[in-house]
């Protein structure tokens, strides 16, 4: 049976924590700037942790099972 191969895409996107948490990057903060709030720039700028209900999909992308 041959190899189960990383989605590219994925392994650029996530991060695995020490504790076996996935995080990720907000999206919407790459391009078109100006009419965004500076609140709004400032809250998309964090790391979050990806979800429970996405978590499964996440893990098999990145062969973590």
């Amino acid at each position: 049976m041959p190899k189960v191969k990383t989605n590219s895409g994925a392994k650029k996107r996530f991060v695995l924590t020490g504790t076996g948490k996935i995080k990720r990057h907000h999206a919407y903060h790459s391009h078109i700037l100006t009419k965004k709030t500076k609140k709004q720039k400032r809250n998309l700028v964090h790391d979050d942790i990806v979800v429970t209900a996405d978590r499964k999909q996440v893990r098999d992308l990145l062969c973590l099972r």
